[in-house]
């Protein structure tokens, strides 16, 4: 599996993240910087890690959304790519349109770091197969604009499609319905605020976030 991780000015977990795909996933990361126009070939899956891309400047995501690399990033979507976006990643999704909904400033309008727990809502993705339906797990967080917002309607649509991957059991930002982390219609694209990356390892002291990416290497391995 080759992972491309996108790399953008202020982004900060980009080498967690291909630490993670590398050592967990069994995947060659390759990091491709945002001026880019095109993904390096062979391309299984782009992930796009956390920070404060451009300096979260007009809204968080929207510049990095903007780059010439985000043109490629979305038709590799289109094409059923799967892709991954982890905090600024999520950010980043919902201002390519990739993923409906927004991410706006903390319910306490705090910088938010710490351990929270999460349950799997729904194990029929490829990034969350290798969980246990319903599972309880811990994942860190760090965020100052993690409060995730959308219509009734989309909201509605989420639930009813199990769209849902993720959600805090102590909501730490005010996101609606207790939302940590959404699917795409075709649950190709995940867009998430807490961090897997951060509890992939045994010496981070929690391996909560390591199925994540044994169940990217199940699915794209055809397993």
């Amino acid at each position: 599996m080759k992972a491309a991780v996108i790399v953008f000015p202020g982004s900060n977990c980009d080498r967690d993240l291909a630490d993670a795909l590398g050592a967990v996933a069994g995947a060659e990361p390759v990091m491709v910087w945002h001026k880019e126009a095109a993904l390096p070939a062979g391309i299984d899956l782009v992930a796009i890690p956390g920070g404060f891309s451009f300096g979260d400047y007009l809204r968080c995501g929207a510049i990095a959304a903007r780059s010439p690399i985000a043109r490629a990033i979305v038709d590799f979507a289109g094409r059923g790519g799967p892709v991954l976006g982890i905090c600024n990643g999520f950010q980043v999704l919902t201002e390519t349109g990739l993923l409906p909904g927004a991410l706006i400033r903390n319910a306490g309008l705090k910088f938010v770091c710490r351990d929270v727990p999460l349950r799997v809502e729904t194990t029929e993705s490829p990034f969350t197969a290798a969980y246990a339906p319903g599972a309880e797990v811990t994942i860190p967080v760090a965020h100052h604009d993690g409060n995730y917002i959308a219509d009734a309607q989309t909201l509605a649509r989420l639930e009813g499609e199990g769209r849902i991957a993720f959600r805090y059991l102590d909501n730490p930002n005010g996101s609606l319905a207790d939302i940590a982390g959404i699917l795409s219609e075709n649950r190709r694209v995940l867009g998430m605020m807490p961090h897997p990356e951060r509890a992939a390892f045994p010496h981070q002291g929690n391996e909560d976030g390591a199925p994540l990416f044994r169940a990217l290497a199940e699915a794209l391995a055809g397993v």
